[in-house]
């Protein structure tokens, strides 16, 4: 049977690369504790958990179950899906508890270990029960129906930029800001070396984001996720739809930031007069470009990233962003290291390197 290109192969390594993230986090202080890497393994189970570990211990590796089964069934793979989900799970899970032990600031556990390879196996369970029911099928039918055949990675991007939206920006929609983290990051590396001297200096220092930019970093940030789905969308009545799927969500995911952030009931204080100004513009022009080919949304979307990263890395943090991301840090997603910011640095790099793609992919249509 032949391979079918399925979005959950590449959502699967993706969210690999989130749990190995979280297992080892904060990556530094390793060291040999005198200990056999295996102790953990047969030890008494932990006297002391919460409900909160348990679950999050089975959700964290349900997704994963899930995905890796979804790959193997749409690939053709349909009897070796559930061993295989909870075998590479449950390799990952151990690989991940054991380098634990080499790090004095997490504990590993037969625990986690145990609920980890309980949660794949849900997740695997749930994809192959879906494929037998027949549910998996519609979601083929539907994507067949909306999407361009070669839309895997449009909807990878998709699929992931509401969790980029978690991660707290100096402006609503606001991703991407890296350059100064950036800087410092380098220059902490290369901290008492010749190398420093190499280390190329702004000329001018960043300035706060005037009113005229925060509204077109806000326009932008809108705009770029329906022109990314109109890149792949197929008829102009779903792109309909689309558009008011990515409002509804972006706006969603915001609000939920805000109130991991200052509390539920400042949950829309990000939702000022000149943000709705721009929410709206964006809506209005999305919609009129609706009707716009593949190739020349591919385009504008390259040109919207281009503008609006730009503008955002010419931006400082600020003591209060800084403050908000304390506030967040220490907020309920506290356990999860700070995996969204990863999303919110690198999503626009990734749609541009995607759209790019597009643009020189001399097969996609108009």
């Amino acid at each position: 049977m032949p391979m079918h290109k399925t979005s959950a192969w590449p959502l699967a390594l993706v969210y690999v690369g989130l749990i190995v993230y979280a297992s080892l986090y904060p990556f530094t202080y390793w060291r040999d504790q005198g200990v056999d890497f295996w102790w953990y393994l047969s030890a008494p189970l932990p006297k002391y958990w919460t409900g909160f570990d348990v679950v999050s211990n089975v959700l964290g590796y349900m997704p994963l179950g899930f995905l890796l089964a979804l790959s193997a069934l749409r690939s053709g793979r349909e009897r070796l899906a559930l061993r295989w989900a909870i075998l590479t799970a449950s390799l990952l899970s151990l690989a991940m508890e054991t380098l634990q032990v080499y790090l004095p600031r997490r504990v590993p556990s037969n625990l986690d270990l145990l609920l980890n390879i309980a949660g794949a196996a849900l997740g695997a369970g749930s994809a192959w029960s879906l494929e037998r029911l027949g549910v998996l099928q519609r979601w083929s039918r539907f994507r067949a129906q909306w999407f361009v055949e070669e839309a895997r990675g449009g909807l990878v991007l998709l699929a992931l930029w509401p969790l980029a939206l978690l991660f707290p920006a100096v402006v609503p929609f606001g991703l991407g800001q890296v350059l100064e983290r950036l800087e410092v990051a380098l220059a902490d590396a290369l901290a008492d070396s010749p190398f420093l001297e190499w280390l190329p200096l702004r000329d001018l220092e960043l300035q706060p984001m005037l009113p005229a930019v925060e509204w077109l970093c806000v326009f932008l940030g809108v705009l770029i996720p329906c022109l990314l789905g109109y890149c792949i969308i197929r008829t102009k009545a779903r792109r309909a739809w689309f558009l008011g799927w990515v409002v509804v969500l972006g706006m969603g995911t915001t609000a939920l930031s805000s109130a991991l952030s200052f509390g539920p009931q400042h949950a829309w204080v990000w939702l000022s007069v000149p943000v709705k100004a721009a929410l709206i513009s964006a809506v209005l022009l999305a919609g009129a470009l609706i009707w716009t080919p593949r190739r020349a949304s591919a385009a504008l979307a390259l040109l919207a990233l281009g503008i609006d990263v730009s503008l955002i890395n010419q931006t400082p943090m600020g003591p209060y962003f800084e403050q908000t991301l304390f506030s967040w840090e220490q907020g309920q997603f506290i356990r999860f290291h700070g995996l969204a910011q990863w999303l919110g640095w690198l999503w626009p790099f990734s749609t541009l390197v995607y759209v790019l793609s597009l643009l020189w992919d001399r097969e996609v249509k108009n």
